[in-house]
């Protein structure tokens, strides 16, 4: 496992031809000021709790799994959605849900936007809000390294003003009524109690009366009225008496919600609220994290061992060791944990990037860069995997690789000045007309059409 902040740079359009396979994003416009932007906490084990939690609402709303959940490193209470691949859900969001037909409810009514088509009326009135903010180049998923702390990464980021992206992001009070129609539809379908939707909506009771500066940025984007409330309360009622019991889900929502709050807040919270999760090892986990942050390695590794043992095959347990390890400086011992991991879990891109990241520990670059490469290919919102691949080139004498690295690393920051001078110095070091040439190419053209347009 590796809990790290990730910027995400929000892109506004997809880039044409080539360029879309390298930077394609939609804009994550969600900061309050100009200088904020939005991040992701990135974990295999929380992404993997929140996909099982969402998988039966999705299927009902007929979306398959082909929508990934997500977490925005804001601890403000806030969800949405921006394209029709993801859903976004601040840590706030799922700190503060009590139960896990509330964090369900909200899977649902922002998967109930997908389906109901709210994205296209957003992407007409895009051009409007390129021009408030002045959005920019669709370049997103920037890439900064930031701190060596145990939960942080490589991170995306990208600035708007806050008048934009309100109105990006702002929902209609029709949108709202037929999301939460469709949303609690959705729940019924799928067996889950839809009264976790009205515990949502009584969260937010009363923020109307706030100034706007004051407001959760859910309410600022999805209008609360007395009307949808009461509207609400008869979906509910029309849809209750189908809930099922659910012990799996509720053992992923535990997990997901214990692993969230071990990382994010104060280690003393976690070691005095640990046993309130109900199943053994999810309590060792918490524990393991909270020793990690002390960097109390003994006691962090035995935890974790502890939940190993209880779940001896679970991938995510031992990419938390392997994080635990590599963070503690023992890098042979973190490489074997992760391969475990890896096995266990084939194809997980954050698994792979760690593991990649292991082997440049320990002098195997060559081995690494199959692994950094799997990882880039299946996910390229982790930052942090163009830095270590561009270290891996350098390590093995492909410095034309690793200036493109170094030029896209910068490009998805944004820094497109920056961007544009590895970009060239790797087109003279490239083979023209190669993949990785072209690639350099699209990034030195990007450049100069944005400087063209300033």
């Amino acid at each position: 496992m590796r809990f790290h902040r990730e910027m995400t740079a929000p892109s506004i359009t997809a880039l044409r031809a080539r360029v879309v396979t390298l930077l394609t994003a939609l804009a994550l416009v969600i900061s309050s000021t100009a200088a904020n932007a939005v991040s992701l906490l990135r974990d295999p084990d929380i992404e993997h709790a929140l996909q099982r939690m969402a998988a039966p609402v999705l299927y009902a709303a007929g979306l398959g799994g082909n929508i990934k959940i997500l977490m925005v490193d804001d601890q403000r209470l806030n969800a949405f959605v921006i394209d029709h691949g993801h859903i976004f859900i601040n840590s706030g969001m799922i700190m503060r849900m009590n139960t896990p037909e509330m964090l369900q409810s909200v899977i649902a009514h922002e998967a109930a936007h997908i389906a109901n088509g709210h994205i296209a009326r957003r992407m007409a009135n895009l051009d409007s809000a390129r021009t408030t903010a002045g959005l920019g180049l669709a370049l997103g998923l920037a890439a900064a390294a930031v701190s060596g702390r145990g939960d942080v990464g490589a991170a995306l980021a990208f600035g708007t003003q806050s008048s934009a992206l309100r109105q990006f992001l702002a929902h209609t009070r029709a949108e709202e009524s037929s999301a939460d129609q469709s949303g609690i539809r959705y729940l019924a379908r799928a067996g889950i109690d839809p009264s976790g939707t009205l515990d949502v909506h009584r969260l937010f009771e009363g923020q109307e009366l706030l100034a706007a500066s004051r407001q959760d940025p859910y309410m600022r984007t999805h209008p609360l009225t007395r009307d949808r409330l009461r509207a609400a309360e008869g979906f509910v009622a029309a849809y209750a008496g189908n809930a099922k019991p659910n012990p799996e889900l509720d053992y992923w929502y535990d997990r997901a919600r214990g692993k969230t709050t071990a990382f994010i807040r104060p280690t003393k919270w976690t070691l005095s609220r640990y046993q309130e999760s109900k199943a053994e090892d999810v309590r060792h986990m918490r524990l393991a994290v909270a020793y990690h942050r002390q960097q109390n390695t003994a006691k962090a590794l035995s935890h974790i061992d502890q939940a190993l043992a209880a779940r001896p095959d679970d991938a995510y347990y031992y990419e938390l060791k392997a994080q635990i390890l590599l963070e503690s400086r023992q890098f042979q011992n973190a490489v074997t944990a992760y391969k475990r991991a890896d096995a266990l879990a084939p194809g997980n891109a954050l698994i792979l990037g760690g593991l990649g990241r292991a082997l440049l520990t320990v002098n195997r670059p060559k081995e690494a860069l199959q692994y950094l490469e799997a990882a880039r290919a299946r996910d390229f919102r982790d930052a942090r995997v163009l830095r270590d691949l561009g270290s891996a080139y350098a390590q093995t004498n492909q410095h034309g690789m690793a200036s493109l690295l170094a030029a896209e690393r910068y490009a998805l920051a944004n820094r497109l000045d920056d961007a544009e001078i590895h970009a060239r110095r790797a087109m003279a070091r490239l083979p023209q007309g190669s993949s990785a040439f072209n690639r350099a190419d699209d990034i030195a053209r990007a450049a100069k059409r944005r400087k063209d347009k300033k």
